[in-house]
């Protein structure tokens, strides 16, 4: 890795940092743990917070009845608390071949990615690492553990889950230092991480899941059903989002002619004469992993590669805090 790669300095903006200072990453579920932190354990005792009442049964210990309830009401209650735990969150981000693509300059200071060094480019993979950087620097400055795997074909690289002070460093230096290549298979990557997290977890998947929808829905109901929590960042280049080409050109399968392949598949066409059924594709696609994510109570979020990674996270976060509040998490 070079020395360019581990100036992790480079991979988070200032003007991102402060649009991410005001939120913190919440769960939706309750989670598991042991040290103090900020997300509600399913663990009930004699403990810092207090959660709620609950009409007194016989063999309830005296110490934890509410005598200031029973005086203004005659009746017994005893309190309830929760324990307050830290959120193990595991960051998974593709490093498939398709992520290389990109139309925007470089972005000024940024620290470079295997995907951009060679065309100095933003790519889909830069906005990932962006992304991914961003969210780490947030759940370990509140204390959370953070993880990182990078997966194409299978899971390539894993950065153990910590909350040591230079935990962030490592995970940079991972995101800025992965090789980008091969076809994405999201759902064998997803379980060999699921061999590794025993406790329940954030994951927080990364990608531009142009992939079917059966398997995007197979695989985040395989991290539901175990208990974790999920959220899907999609990213896009604009020109896949818009699709603005006037010229006759020449379409390239990235994955099909990736370093796994030895044939690349191309097609050359008017782009004008297939807009219309391309955009509305897409929109079917975007659409279907929203409903995907909505029905198994995750959350799915679709990042433009040319807008600022900023606002983008402060509204996932944003909404997240809200529902934890309503939740009493």
């Amino acid at each position: 890795m070079t020395e360019r790669a581990m100036r992790a300095e480079q991979y988070l903006a200032p003007e991102t940092l402060g649009q991410l200072a005001p939120f913190e990453l919440r769960a939706r579920m309750i989670v598991e743990g042991v040290m103090s932190g900020m997300h509600r354990s399913p663990y009930q005792g004699l403990a810092v917070e207090f959660a709620e009442h609950r009409q007194y049964a016989p063999g309830d210990g005296i110490r934890q009845m509410d005598w200031k309830v029973f005086a203004r009401t005659d009746k017994l209650y005893i309190k309830r608390y929760v324990q307050e735990t830290n959120l193990d969150v595991v960051v998974l981000v593709d490093c498939s071949n398709s992520m290389r693509f990109g139309t925007l300059s470089m972005k000024r200071g940024w620290g470079g990615t295997d995907a951009s060094r060679s065309n100095d480019r933003w790519t889909k993979f830069d906005h990932a690492t962006a992304c991914a950087a961003a969210l780490a620097y947030v759940c370990l400055h509140q204390g959370d553990r953070v993880g990182l795997g990078l997966f194409d074909e299978e899971l390539r690289t894993q950065v153990k889950r910590s909350s040591q002070r230079d935990q962030w460093r490592a995970i940079v230096g991972a995101l800025s230092g992965q090789p980008v290549q091969r076809k994405a298979q999201l759902g064998r990557s997803v379980d060999q991480m699921l061999s590794r997290v025993q406790n329940r977890a954030l994951f927080v998947i990364v990608s531009d899941f142009l992939m079917g929808l059966d398997e995007i829905r197979t695989t985040l109901a395989r991290l539901t059903h175990r208990g974790h929590d999920a959220v899907l960042l999609q990213t896009l280049d604009r020109q896949e989002l818009e699709f603005s080409i006037d010229q006759p050109s020449r379409f390239e399968d990235l994955e099909a002619s990736s370093a796994s392949s030895d044939v690349a598949q191309a097609l050359e066409t008017d782009p004008r004469a297939v807009r219309a059924a391309y955009l509305e594709l897409l929109r079917e696609h975007v659409d279907g992993i929203n409903r995907i994510a909505r029905g198994l109570n995750a959350d799915s979020v679709l990042c433009d590669t040319h807008e600022s990674v900023g606002p983008v996270l402060a509204s996932l976060l944003d909404r997240r805090m809200h529902f934890a509040g309503r939740r009493g998490g």
